[in-house]
């Protein structure tokens, strides 16, 4: 059987779909998987062994298109479910099934805050569609492969924090998303650990500017690493503290301690730290009190209130006390 997954992107949805491409590999004998990303996110299913093939695609489809077509797969799984996923699903012709993103929910409940969304993961909802080919959720969490050579040695880190840090992720790819910048200074003051900032090259301004409050505590790696080797990082952590973000998900692929911090978005989207069963639960952040949260499913880059209390009334503290739980 030859199976074609699409997913175009972000970090944290690629790393959602992982527990699929697990189960289908191991409970359907002889299984070939193609996986279709963006070229951008081809980092993170490089390396997962489960993959027969992975497919990159940059802007034009036209050519990878003609390639799939040879495939005559048996089925496709729409994990993206956009007009782009159904087209690629309508030129192929095969047998297919899609993810119920519930976003007619998620409208309601921005909108109106009408409380309507089932309580399931994202995890689930993408595993639904594979029930009619007797493939079940195998309970084992996400998974993230990170290749040999993108292992950071310890040999590369501060001598400060050799025994032991905390990964702090300080980026999101929206503003209501993070945690203001004065709110993670005092965060990097309060945290009893070294501390080892992830993010990207977007973030290494933010970065300069926390670490040089302490440059023996707190190590700037923002910019500095690939996502791979940021990965590594955060898999060699005592715990991580991030934002609702890509990284929150990789975390929870290796089984880390995590305390996730939630601004204009909310759990009950569904995309909460997903671990295998009988794991620990994450510590979730929020303001509960404000009823104008969620006001958006994916983020703005001003609070459109003009208030952002969702994060600026969070208390460094309450992060703290978490962490003193661990």
């Amino acid at each position: 059987m030859k199976i074609l997954i699409i997913r175009f992107s972000s970090i944290g949805d690629i790393v959602l779909t992982s527990p699929v491409v697990r189960c289908i590999h191991q409970q359907i004998a002889g299984v070939e998987i193609h996986y279709l990303t963006k070229f951008a996110y081809r980092d993170i299913i490089a390396s997962n062994p489960y993959i027969t093939r992975k497919i990159y695609v940059k802007e034009d489809l036209t050519n990878v298109l003609k390639e799939l077509k040879k495939e005559r797969y048996d089925f496709i799984l729409d994990l993206h479910n956009s007009i782009r996923s159904f087209l690629v699903r309508l030129y192929l012709g095969r047998p297919s099934d899609v993810v119920n993103k519930l976003n007619i929910e998620k409208w309601l409940y921005v909108n109106f805050k009408w409380k309507v969304l089932p309580d399931i993961h994202i995890v689930d909802r993408y595993l639904e569609p594979v029930r009619k080919l007797s493939v079940l959720n195998d309970g084992k969490g996400l998974d993230y492969f990170i290749p040999s050579a993108d292992y950071v040695s310890a040999d590369h880190l501060p001598l400060t924090h050799l025994h032991g840090f905390v990964a702090l992720v300080i980026g999101a790819r929206h503003a209501t998303k993070k945690l203001p910048l004065w709110k993670l200074q005092r965060l990097c003051s309060l945290l009893p650990l070294p501390v080892i900032l992830i993010g990207g090259p977007e973030d290494a301004a933010d970065g300069l500017i926390l670490s040089a409050a302490d440059p023996l505590k707190i190590y700037n790696g923002c910019g500095k690493y690939s996502l791979n080797q940021s990965a590594s990082l955060v898999k060699q952590s005592k715990y991580v503290i991030t934002h609702d973000t890509g990284f929150m998900h990789i975390a929870a692929a290796f089984r880390k301690k995590i305390i996730s911090i939630w601004g204009n978005t909310v759990p009950e989207f569904g995309m909460y730290p997903y671990f295998s069963n009988g794991h620990m639960e994450p510590g979730m952040v929020e303001n509960k009190k404000l009823n104008c949260r969620p006001c958006s499913k994916i983020g703005y880059e001003k609070c459109p209130k003009g208030h952002f209390n969702c994060m600026n009334q969070l208390e460094e503290e309450h992060i703290i006390a978490i962490s003193h739980t661990f």
